[in-house]
């Protein structure tokens, strides 16, 4: 039977419908951890893992605990006491033992240690700082990570010849060679090199933006301290609003910065959080609220029908940056020189001082926590796991 025009109109309009909702429908049928409920669990042999093995690779993690002081005010100081004039400026607190998470298509399938334990998680944190930074590019408050950040900050901190040539995408991927002081902070005293001296470090060449990869903290806090001024909210108020809130976490991790982090904006105080703990401050957090941000990045950014971040940025934030593959916008590849055995290399992963990891496997809908460990050991404790999976 041939249908009038206004029943082809009804049809394509239905259509149109059905084809919107396959993402929604399809998040449904997923499962997702309720806010403040026992997370759901399966066995590992009913999502294909080799329960056996699964077993050794949690042994192997318990076992291996990183050596860093619980004490972390010891650990941190310890770490960096060869950077000039280094010293505690956030807050810090004395860890817990190893802990960590398995989940398979939302499920629980295998878990050890405190779990509720809220723990500092140093550079972890960078990645939930990239997050931010997607929010804005999404939003449209960040219209091009190829963009100047000069031209969305412009109190000082991004003048002169070198500095006004930096990108966002150069601040998230840490190939800026930003040079300056933040917060009493001088970008080269972060992470000197081992050789020459303080007079060597501080009147050095700079490297051309975007051409040279250096880990360091002071210029994350820069990224930080940009993206509030974009925002002009608190980081952390964004972060919860937009994507712990939705997820479900709980309401006890906290993100800080330093005691003099502090800025005005629009006639209000507000502090300008770190990426990370080596003054102390960052993120602290309990490893179920890790794994719920784990599992939304194995979803591509949406949660139960919810798209909290874009799959656009994900895509962006875990590609290899060309000044480092190992390294993407501010998480971790396995596209560069790192190997780890059968573990697949389109995982990517956050990473922190101490042992601390976020693991992420889209494709496979796997995501593994895992706090404490002993930091060399990450690739053998991961390929353990992926034996598990591999001889199911």
């Amino acid at each position: 039977m041939k249908l009038s025009p206004v029943s082809n109109v009804i049809k394509g309009a239905l259509f149109c419908l059905l084809i919107i909702n396959i993402p929604t429908a399809l998040a449904q049928e997923l499962y997702f951890p309720e806010f403040g409920a026992e997370w759901e669990q399966r066995s590992a042999e009913d999502v294909g893992f080799n329960s056996d093995l699964l077993n050794e690779a949690i042994s192997f993690a318990m076992e291996n605990e990183n050596s860093v002081e619980r004490d972390l005010r010891l650990a941190i100081l310890q770490a960096f006491s060869r950077e000039p004039n280094h010293k505690l400026r956030g807050p810090t607190r004395e860890r817990g033992g190893p802990a960590g998470m398995i989940i398979k298509d939302g499920y629980l399938i295998a878990s050890w240690g405190d779990l509720e334990r809220v723990d500092m998680t140093f550079s972890v944190t960078k990645s939930y700082l990239s997050t931010v930074a997607g929010l804005a590019w999404d939003d449209g408050l960040i219209s091009s990570t190829n963009d100047r950040v000069e031209n969305y900050v412009w109190d000082g901190t991004f003048a002169g010849e070198h500095n006004s040539k930096v990108t966002w995408e150069h601040l998230l991927n840490q190939s800026s060679d930003w040079s300056g002081s933040l917060f009493g902070l001088e970008d080269w005293t972060d992470r000197p090199p081992r050789e020459g001296t303080v007079d060597d470090w501080r009147f050095r060449e700079l490297n051309e933006p975007g051409t040279h990869y250096k880990y360091n903290d002071v210029r994350v806090n820069v990224l930080a301290y940009s993206l509030l001024h974009v925002y002009r909210n608190p980081l952390p108020v964004v972060l919860k609003d937009r994507i712990m809130d939705p997820i479900g976490a709980s309401t006890t991790w906290r993100w800080t910065g330093y005691d003099e982090s502090w800025t005005e904006i629009d006639g209000l105080k507000m502090q300008s959080v770190s990426g990370g703990g080596h003054h102390g401050g960052g993120m602290f957090i309990n490893t179920l609220d890790q794994a719920r941000f784990g599992l939304l990045f194995a979803r591509d950014g949406n949660w139960n029908g919810n798209q909290l971040i874009s799959s656009e940025w994900i895509e962006k934030a875990v590609a290899p940056s060309e000044p480092n593959p190992d390294y993407a916008l501010m998480w971790w590849t396995l596209k560069g020189d790192a190997d780890w055995g059968v573990t697949p290399d389109h995982i990517y992963y956050a990473a922190g001082f101490g042992g601390n990891f976020i693991l992420v496997d889209q494709e496979n809908d796997i995501v593994i926590v895992t706090r404490w460990l002993d930091s060399s050991l990450i690739g053998e404790f991961a390929d353990k796991v992926y034996q598990a999976v591999n001889n199911r």
